[in-house]
C-alpha cells in the first residue's frame, strides 16, 4: 500500500482539531475565529506537546485559497447599492478611522523603531476592526436590533471594502521604490480603472450568460461556474499587478448583483467555512510563544492602542457623520478591536517579504486580546457617557450631540451639484469602457488585421479597417458621454431657472465633446500620418455624425437599458417572488387603495375553483393582478385562472376590501420563471381619444383583458378615488382609464390612445 501523502495526515490533523477546539469555543460562546487560531497554535511546531504538521508549505498554499474565497463571500454580501444608498454619513466616519488609526499606527511603530514597512502594514492593521467578532458580539449581548448597530455595521461594511484597497495600495509601495505622491497616484488611477471597468463590464456580461443558461443550471453546476469564474478574475487580476483577493473580490461584487446571488451565498459557504477554517489555522501556526513574551510590551501597547485609539478616534469619526456624542461612544466603543482583516494584510506583507517575521504573532496576539474585551468594551461606552455628562459643561454636551455635517444649500446649487455629479460619474464610466476598447482594438484586432494584411503597401488599409472598426465599437460609448444628461430634469430645471445657467450648461457639453473628440485624435494618430489639423477635422466629422446617427443613439439606449436591466435584475426578482412590492403600487391614486398580499390555505374551499367561479371582484370589490406560484409569477390571470393551495394573490384595493377577503391566497411549488425580469408591472394612464378603438364598447366588449393581457383598474372622474367600471358601461371620448400590465402588453396597446 501507497503512503498517504503528507498534505492528507496534515488536513486531517488541522480539521480534527479545529473541530474539536471550535466546539469547545462554541460552548464558552466565543468567536470562532479565535478557535480556528487556538487550533493552529496547537497543530504548530512551536507546541512541543502536541503532533505537529508536516509540510506547511502545502497549507499556506490552502491558507491563500482561504483568503480568496473569504473575500470573494464578502463580495456575494456586498453591493455597490447599498452603498450609494448609505449617504455621506458613513463614508465620513469610516475615512476618518481608517486615517486616524493607520496614523496612530505609524507612529507607534515607529516609536518601537521598526522598520518603515512594519510601520506602514502596522497601521494598515491597526485600521481594521472586525465584523465578524463585532457582529458576534451585538449578536451575543442582544444589540443586533439597535440603531446604533446599524450604523456601526455600515462603517464595518464600508471599512472591509476600502479593506480591499488598502491591500493593492499595500502591494504597490510594497514593490516601489519610493513612496512619491506620483506613483501613489498612479496606483489610485490603476484601481479606480480597473474596479469600474471589470464592475461595468461584469455586470453587463455576467448576468447576459446565466439568463441565457439558467434552464441547464442546477446547484451543481452553478456552483462550479461561479467558483471558476472567481479562480478566473483572480488569475485576470493578478496578471495586471493586483492580488488575487481583489480579483475574487470584485466577481464575488458582481454576482452579487445577480439573480442568483443567494442561491451562490448557500452553495459557496461550505467551502468558504473550509478554506476560510485552514487559514485561520494558518494564522494560529505562526503564533510563537517565544516572540510574545519577548514582544510583550509592544503587545500592551497596541492593545492601548487600539482600546484608546478607536475609543476616541471612532467617537469623533461618527460624530464628524452627524450623530450625538452618545451615539457616537457607543459606535466607536465598539469598534475597539482587530481581526480577520489584520490577519490577511499581515499575511500579504509576509508572502510579500517586506514585514519582519515578528509582526505577524505579535498582530495575532493583540487580536485575541481585543478580542476578548470586546463585549466589555461595548458595555463600557454608557457608562463613560454618564461620567462625561455629569462632569462637562451642559453647554458643550449640547453642542457635541448637535454635530453634524449638514449644510444648508439652495435648490439651485443642490441641482447642480445633482446634475455634475451624475455627468462626472457617466463620463469616467464611458471614458474608462472607450479607454479599455482602445487598448484591446490596438492590441489584438490591429495584428490580426496587419497579418492578414501584410507588407507597406496594404498596412494602410490594416490600419484603416482598424480604425474604422474601433470607432464604431465605443461610437455608442462617446455618444451617451456627450449626449446623455442634456435633456435631465435638472439640465431643464437649469436652464429655465435663469440666463446665467445657460453658459455653464452649453460648457458641460463642450468638456465632454472635447474627452469623446480626444479618444477619436488618438486613434487616428497612432493608425495614420496626417497632420494635426486634418486629423481634429476628421475627428469633428465623425463625432458630429456619431451624435447625429440615430442608429448609435438606439444602440447606445439599448445597451444602458440592458446593464440597468442588470443591475436591476434581483431587485425585479424579489418583486416577481413577493419578497418585494412593485414600484407602481406608490402611483395609485386614492391613497386608500394599495397592494396586499394573501396566501390561500391548504384547506380552503377555494381550491380548484377559477377566479371566475369565485367572482372575487364583484364579490369583494377587488383586482387580482397577480398570482405568485412558487417559483413563477402569472401578471393579470385571467377568469379561467385556477386557484391552487399555496398560491399567493397580490391584490388591489381598499382596507375594508381586504378585510372581507382575509383568507384568498393560495401558493404552489412550480418551476422557476427563466424570463422573470419581463415580469415587472407597470401602471398605465390612457386616455381615449376619438380614433380610439374603444369608444362606445363596454369593457368586455374592448378585450383589454384577453387581446392586451392588461387589466382596467379603474376610471378617474376627477373624484378623490378611482371608479370601478361597470360591466355594461361603454366608453366614451376622453375617459381616463388606469391600466395595469406588463411593458410588452402595455406597448401593444394603440398608440392613437394617447
Amino acid at each position: 500500500m501507497s503512503d498517504i501523502p503528507a498534505l492528507v495526515i496534515d488536513l486531517a490533523l488541522i480539521l480534527v482539531v479545529a473541530g474539536v477546539v471550535t466546539l469547545i469555543f462554541k460552548k464558552l460562546k466565543q468567536p470562532l475565529v479565535l478557535g480556528y487560531v487556538v487550533a493552529g497554535f496547537l497543530v504548530s511546531t512551536h507546541m512541543p506537546y502536541t503532533a505537529s504538521v508536516v509540510d506547511s508549505e502545502n497549507i499556506h498554499l490552502w491558507s491563500d485559497l482561504g483568503v480568496m474565497f473569504l473575500l470573494f463571500s464578502l463580495g456575494l454580501d456586498f453591493s455597490f447599492k447599498k452603498i450609494l444608498k448609505m449617504g455621506a454619513s458613513p463614508i465620513i466616519s469610516t475615512c476618518t478611522i481608517i486615517f486616524c488609526m493607520s496614523l496612530l499606527g505609524v507612529i507607534v511603530g515607529q516609536l518601537f523603531g521598526w522598520s518603515k514597512m512594519d510601520c506602514i502594514f502596522l497601521g494598515g492593521m491597526l485600521a481594521m476592526s472586525s465584523t465578524t467578532i463585532i457582529y458576534k458580539a451585538f449578536d451575543d449581548l442582544g444589540l443586533r436590533q439597535q440603531q446604533f448597530a446599524g450604523l456601526v455595521m455600515s462603517v464595518l461594511i464600508l471599512e472591509d471594502i476600502l479593506a480591499i484597497v488598502m491591500m493593492v495600495l499595500l502591494s504597490a509601495i510594497a514593490s516601489g521604490k519610493d513612496l512619491g505622491g506620483g506613483e501613489m497616484l498612479n496606483s489610485i488611477w490603476r484601481i479606480i480603472f480597473f474596479l469600474v471597468l471589470w464592475l461595468v463590464v461584469g455586470i453587463f456580461a455576467i448576468p447576459l450568460f446565466l439568463r441565457s443558461v439558467r434552464k441547464l443550471i442546477n446547484s451543481e453546476v452553478l456552483l462550479i461556474v461561479s467558483l471558476g469564474l472567481c479562480c478566473a478574475m483572480a488569475v485576470v487580476s493578478t496578471k495586471v499587478g493586483f492580488s488575487s483577493a481583489f480579483g475574487a473580490f470584485i466577481m464575488g461584487s458582481i454576482f452579487a448583483e445577480t439573480i442568483e446571488a443567494e442561491r451562490i451565498i448557500k452553495l459557496v459557504e461550505p467551502v468558504k467555512n473550509l478554506f476560510g477554517a485552514i487559514f485561520f489555522v494558518s494564522v494560529g501556526m505562526l503564533v510563537d510563544p517565544k516572540i510574545i513574551i519577548d514582544y510583550a510590551f509592544p503587545i500592551f501597547a497596541l492593545v492601548m492602542t487600539i482600546l484608546v485609539g478607536q475609543a476616541i478616534f471612532g467617537t469623533f469619526a461618527f460624530m464628524l457623520g452627524g450623530e450625538s456624542l452618545k451615539s457616537a461612544m457607543r459606535c466607536g466603543f465598539s469598534m475597539a478591536q482587530i481581526g480577520e482583516f489584520s490577519f490577511i494584510i499581515a499575511s500579504l506583507g509576509l508572502s510579500l517579504g517586506v514585514i519582519s517575521d515578528f509582526l505577524y504573532p505579535v498582530v495575532v496576539a493583540v487580536s485575541v486580546i481585543t478580542t476578548f474585551l470586546t463585549p466589555y468594551m461595548i458595555r463600557f461606552a454608557t457608562p463613560v457617557y454618564n461620567n462625561l455628562e455629569k462632569h462637562l459643561p451642559h453647554k458643550i454636551i449640547r453642542s457635541l450631540n448637535h454635530l453634524s455635517m449638514s449644510h444648508p444649500h439652495t435648490t439651485e446649487t443642490s441641482l447642480w451639484k445633482r446634475l455634475l455629479t451624475q455627468m462626472g460619474v457617466n463620463t469616467l464610466v464611458y471614458s474608462i469602457l472607450t479607454m479599455a476598447s482602445i487598448v484591446l482594438m490596438l492590441t489584438f484586432v490591429l495584428p490580426f488585421m496587419q497579418k492578414l494584411l501584410p507588407g507597406e503597401e496594404l498596412r494602410q488599409y490594416a490600419n484603416g479597417i482598424t480604425g474604422l472598426l474601433t470607432v464604431v465599437l465605443i461610437a455608442p460609448f462617446l455618444r451617451a458621454m456627450v449626449m446623455k444628461k442634456n435633456r435631465s430634469e435638472e439640465w431643464k430645471t437649469l436652464w429655465a431657472e435663469s440666463n446665467r445657467n445657460r453658459l455653464p450648461l452649453l460648457f458641460t457639453i463642450l468638456v465632454r465633446a472635447l474627452i469623446a473628440l480626444s479618444a477619436i485624435f488618438y486613434i487616428c494618430n497612432y493608425l495614420s500620418e496626417f497632420s494635426s489639423a486634418l486629423i481634429i477635422t476628421i475627428g469633428v466629422v465623425i463625432l458630429t455624425c456619431i451624435i447625429l446617427s440615430r442608429w448609435i443613439k438606439h444602440r447606445s439606449i439599448t445597451l444602458e437599458r440592458l446593464f440597468m436591466l442588470n443591475l436591476r435584475s434581483r431587485d425585479i426578482e424579489a418583486q416577481v417572488h413577493g419578497k418585494k412590492r412593485p414600484l407602481y403600487e406608490g402611483k395609485l391614486l386614492d391613497r386608500d387603495i394599495h397592494i396586499a398580499e394573501f396566501e390561500i390555505p391548504y384547506n380552503s374551499k377555494w381550491m380548484g375553483n377559477s377566479l371566475k367561479q369565485l367572482n372575487l371582484g364583484q364579490k369583494y370589490g377587488i383586482h387580482i393582478s397577480s398570482i405568485l406560484r412558487g417559483g413563477r409569477r402569472v401578471n393579470i390571470p385571467d377568469g379561467d385562472s385556477i386557484i391552487f393551495p399555496g398560491d399567493v394573490l397580490q391584490a388591489i384595493g381598499s382596507d375594508e376590501q381586504f378585510n372581507a377577503f382575509r383568507e384568498a391566497i393560495e401558493r404552489e411549488v412550480l418551476g422557476e420563471d427563466t424570463e422573470m425580469e419581463k415580469r415587472e408591472m407597470k401602471l398605465r394612464q390612457l386616455i381615449l381619444a376619438t380614433d380610439s378603438p374603444f369608444v362606445g364598447k363596454t369593457l368586455r366588449e374592448s378585450n383589454i383583458r384577453d387581446h392586451y393581457n392588461c387589466m382596467v383598474i379603474g376610471l378617474e372622474e376627477g373624484k378623490e378615488s378611482l371608479s370601478v367600471v361597470a360591466p355594461n358601461r361603454k366608453f366614451e371620448e376622453g375617459d381616463i382609464l388606469w391600466i395595469v400590465g406588463e411593458q410588452d402588453d402595455l406597448d401593444l396597446i394603440p398608440l392613437h390612445s394617447v
